[in-house]
């Protein structure tokens, strides 16, 4: 090539790319997209006859409020922040659909912004940003994309991911450059619209129940899984916020005696294109594209608008149960992916602004391994986020946030900082800084893992504890120190800066990865329904199939399988931190060895409340609640400080102590050797720290005996000074268990201790 050429192919990225490409396919390619284009035009000047005036209005605050104007003027004020583009236009869509453009001329502060008298709550619109395309310098604007506005408080219809909503050729022949390649189709008759709301809540008569964390207990759950199968919810209500706001829902929980549900995200969020290609959907909803509107799905009611007063109704139901909502969250990325995913909202605004970049500007730094990573050191997108967290609480009641992949937006310019703007703009945050914020730890990029790194404020997902408590059930445990950690607060991961043992959320599974039941029914995942011949979902399971991989007519496997599920839950709630459950696991949900379920919106994903119907499954779920129960009556069970291994009072025994089998107290060699039998006594006349009243706090006492041989074995209860005696509480060998066993055993004599068992017992003085 000449050096004119190249200067011309330089100066032209598009020719560039079409003379990469096979002629006859790009002759194809671009005789549909001009035809398209043409009509775009047409359909662009039919629109623009009959515009109704913009006043310039205001450009606080973001997105579109309804509100009273200059001279009582009703209306609703559109501000949208677009740092490089060149003009910006909000359409408005009638009913059936046709569009009316009405450019913003006012720009303060990077903020395009206008009054638009006469618009009223249920308009359906959305934006038309203008700018370069060039994206060899990260500049993908597109006018020919209508976007969803990152304010959007309700959003009506569904992404389905036609080409047209690409702000490139998707489908161009040469799929290397194809994101060079810009689509001059229009995209607004594929895409969902935002809806103005109006603001009419003030909350009132709702009641926060303000749980403390050591005394908190989560249910994860997910909206549309939890209720879709609930035979006492009526059917319209079913995979609602309605439908978990019913009380036959709401009585479980309580039943159960949980304090918050996580509700799985709840964002409006999109489908990706390659589930849509297999017949799929996103389940989970880890997809974000509206980070203020609640997922339409979900609306019982309607989605233009009446989603968010519906999901007001399920936050009050909850609270008027004494029940938090928590919700999961995904600021980390969006559903637009990298370079060839589509352009539905912020890369159509400002790509450069709100995504992290790579040195190569086309492509996107990916610390989440979904295609994108939003760029949180950017003031733009940490109002974004800030705004977004701050209005789901004062406006939509939620009572704190599960942040997915939260190392990603702990990330300064490019290594994970806890210093970083992120962090410290929630520290200081009057609203944000009063509510439950859980971190998971961690990201996919160089650097990412940080569990025990977050700072006070935060508690955080435990996975030391999920892998520990799974190694000793499988007898796959080397020695039990980590163990010791994990059962007692994981003070080696969180006894610094001020934090409390209920910095560790404790888990055993969570949505993604095996249930409860599978966990002890498989050792490998069969993800073969998720289209993607059983290579997604980890491979590290850390699970034991009592035998048989799979589903058994084995009565002996099932009661091993059973007794293993108990000896889990019992283990979770007896451990000091905040226990999480997912929901399903106390009556042995099963999604058939999936590992990986976040595209199964059916039985699999689903809640089969019919488990509820056989004994051996009521028993585990009156275990639960049993547990919970007693987790609730006694504080020992529920510190809020570690453990010190010392005495609190001259006369008191020290508050932690660990036995071995014949009785004597664990020596540091004992730590290092082989063991699957473990005695921990938790002293309630030592707890430290004093009631609301200023009175010192005490309880009864507990020795727990963990025994993870596949033999019965013979343990020496510990004599005085610890204990003249000791009753059963719980004895996890058993299938059904009585409100009260009622056996005493003496201090000083040897206790037979099933095969792989937990026994409880309370000391009597």
């Amino acid at each position: 090539m000449s050096s004119a050429a190249e200067q011309e192919a330089v100066q032209d990225p598009e020719r560039k790319a079409v003379r990469a490409a096979d002629p006859e396919a790009v002759a194809a390619v671009r005789a549909r997209i001009a035809e398209d284009h043409r009509s775009k035009r047409a359909g662009a000047r039919r629109a623009a006859t009959g515009a109704p005036a913009v006043w310039p209005g205001a450009p606080m605050p973001l997105g579109a409020r309804f509100r009273v104007g200059p001279d009582g003027a009703v209306g609703t004020n559109f501000a949208l922040w677009a740092g490089g583009a060149e003009a910006v236009e909000v359409c408005l869509f009638d009913e059936r659909g046709a569009e009316t453009r009405c450019p913003l001329t006012e720009l303060t502060h990077e903020i395009w912004h206008g009054f638009v008298p006469g618009v009223r709550p249920g308009q359906r619109y959305g934006y038309r940003v203008h700018g370069r395309w060039d994206p060899w310098t990260g500049a993908r604007w597109n006018a020919a994309k209508l976007l969803l506005d990152p304010y959007a408080r309700a959003v009506d219809g569904t992404f389905t991911l036609p080409p047209e909503v690409y702000g490139h050729v998707r489908d161009w022949p040469d799929q290397q450059v194809a994101d060079t390649v810009r689509d001059d189709r229009d995209s607004a008759p594929h895409v969902p619209k935002g809806v103005v709301v109006h603001d009419d809540d003030d909350w009132v008569e709702d009641r926060r129940p303000k749980t403390p964390w050591a005394d908190s207990v989560i249910y994860e759950l997910h909206v549309r899984g939890f209720t879709r199968l609930h035979p006492d919810i009526p059917p319209e209500l079913r995979g609602t916020y309605a439908g978990l706001a019913h009380p036959a829902a709401i009585d479980h929980l309580t039943r159960l005696g949980v304090t918050a549900v996580e509700l799985l995200p709840v964002h409006q969020f999109a489908h990706e294109d390659h589930l849509l290609r297999r017949g799929l959907r996103n389940y989970w909803g880890y997809n974000s594209i509206g980070y203020f509107a609640p997922h339409a799905g979900y609306s019982a009611s309607g989605t233009a608008g009446q989603q968010v007063g519906e999901f007001k109704r399920m936050v009050r139901a909850l609270h008027g149960a004494g029940i938090e909502v928590i919700l999961d969250v995904v600021y980390n990325h969006t559903a637009e992916a990298g370079e060839l995913g589509p352009t539905l909202s912020l890369r159509g605004i400002d790509n450069r602004g709100y995504y992290r970049l790579q040195h190569d500007p086309r492509r996107y730094a990916d610390y989440t391994g979904c295609g994108n990573t939003l760029h949180v050191v950017q003031p733009q997108v940490l109002r974004l986020i800030t705004d977004s967290l701050r209005y789901w609480v004062t406006e939509m009641g939620v009572d704190g946030f599960r942040f997915d992949l939260a190392a990603a937006l702990a990330r300064s310019m490019h290594d994970v900082d806890m210093l970083s703007p992120f962090l410290a703009v929630i520290a200081q945050d009057p609203v944000l800084r009063r509510v439950k914020l859980i971190a998971e730890p961690w990201d996919v990029g160089s650097g990412g893992y940080q569990v025990g790194a977050f700072p006070p404020l935060w508690t955080e997902w435990n996975d030391h504890y999920r892998d520990a408590v799974r190694d000793f059930w499988r007898g796959a445990l080397p020695d039990v120190r980590d163990l010791g950690y994990r059962l007692t607060g994981s003070s080696d991961l969180y006894a610094w800066g001020g934090r409390r043992p209920y910095a560790s959320v404790n888990f055993v599974t969570a949505h993604d990865g095996f249930t409860l039941r599978d966990l002890v029914s498989y050792e490998h995942k069969h993800n073969e329904a998720n289209g993607e011949s059983n290579r997604d979902g980890t491979h590290d399971n850390r699970a034991w199939n009592c035998g048989t991989e799979g589903e058994s007519d084995d009565p002996r496997v099932n009661a091993l399988r059973r007794r293993q599920l108990r000896n889990l839950l019992t283990t979770l709630l007896l451990s000091t931190g905040v226990p999480m459950l997912v929901a399903g696991d106390e009556m042995g949900r099963t999604q058939g060895g999936n590992n990986n379920a976040y595209c199964q919106d059916n039985e699999t994903g689903w809640l089969d409340w019919s488990l509820l119907e056989q004994p051996q499954w009521r028993e585990l779920t009156a275990l639960t609640a049993r547990l919970l129960t007693l987790r609730r009556a006694h504080p020992v069970l529920r510190r809020r400080a570690f453990f010190s291994g010392r005495a609190q009072a001259p006369d008191g025994l020290r508050d932690l102590a660990w036995f071995a089998r014949d009785g004597r107290e664990m020596t540091e060699a004992d730590w290092y050797a082989p063991a699957a039998t473990l005695g921990l006594y938790l002293s309630g006349r030592d707890i430290p720290g004093r009631d609301a009243r200023g009175e010192p706090v005490t309880d009864d006492s507990f020795l727990a005996v963990l025994h993870a041989g596949a033999e019965p074995t013979l343990f020496a209860l510990p004599g005085a000074p610890w204990a003249s005696a000791y009753a059963l509480v719980v004895d996890t060998s058993r299938e059904e268990q009585a409100e009260a066993p009622g056996t005493v055993l003496e201090g000083g004599t040897e206790l037979a201790v099933p095969a792989r068992s937990v026994l409880l017992l309370r000391v009597l003085e």
